[in-house]
């Protein structure tokens, strides 16, 4: 057993959950897996479950009732995380736009106390990190997070960044039961909730590829969530609600 445990939610993800699961383990860095699959129907649960023959005590597997949000998933993820004292936990999607390769410099920055939180970031030094999106798609996510830090004034670049590590210290002071979103929000209010209380948040660069194979769960209900979620987190820090 690793003290770093990996966590890719899954909703219809047959065609890339295999590959990035042996990546993974194929890293020089020593990781578990924690799939945390929504009842896809296409039968993802199911690989891994047979992938767990071969990956004996590496490859964990969360089925859950349905389709909630990456955030449940991700809270429900956390909590098991927790119970099963791992000392380093990650946020990554299971279509290769997040490299995970990259998670081994990430974990050298939490194990070498550079930082609490580590983004693996698209928007670095004037950089953007983005392979195969179309203009569009990039400006709404650029100005997105360039949005959160107006409102907000968190001393990130890439606030709606889905890969994320986190030291298990922050997952276990921030009050997962009062975490509200389940979308892009979910990513910023983590994010904002680390920060403001005061812990360390370290970006790092990263080139986010769009996916090449499944389907986007991408929707307007989500980009919504995010430009309300981020007014509504800023009201309840300035109230004392938060």
């Amino acid at each position: 057993m690793s003290n770093a445990l990996v966590i890719i939610p899954t909703y219809n993800e047959k065609e890339n959950i295999e590959d990035i699961i042996r990546y993974v383990f194929n890293l020089d860095g020593a990781f578990d897996i924690l799939v945390v699959d929504d009842n896809s129907p296409d039968g993802t649960a199911e690989i891994v479950e047979n992938l767990q023959k071969e990956f004996q005590e590496r490859l964990h597997l969360l089925n859950r009732a349905k389709k909630e949000g990456l955030g449940k998933a991700y809270l429900a993820g956390f909590r098991w995380a927790l119970q099963n004292d791992y000392a380093y936990i990650f946020e990554m999607d299971a279509d290769f736009s997040h490299p995970p390769k990259d998670l081994e410099k990430m974990l050298e920055i939490l194990e070498n106390n550079q930082a609490d939180v580590v983004v693996g970031s698209r928007y670095l030094q004037g950089r953007i990190g983005v392979a195969n999106w179309d203009l569009k798609r990039i400006l709404l996510s650029y100005f997105a997070s360039l949005y959160v830090r107006i409102i907000t004034q968190i001393p990130v670049k890439d606030t709606t960044a889905g890969f994320v590590g986190y030291k298990r210290k922050v997952l276990e002071t921030i009050d997962l039961n009062n975490i509200e979103f389940v979308g892009y929000a979910f990513q910023i209010e983590m994010k904002y909730k680390a920060w403001k209380k005061g812990f360390v948040i370290k970006e790092t660069p990263i080139i986010f590829t769009d996916r090449e194979k499944g389907k986007s769960k991408m929707h307007g209900s989500i980009i919504s969530e995010a430009a309300w979620g981020v007014l509504k987190l800023k009201i309840k820090s300035l109230t004392g609600k938060l």
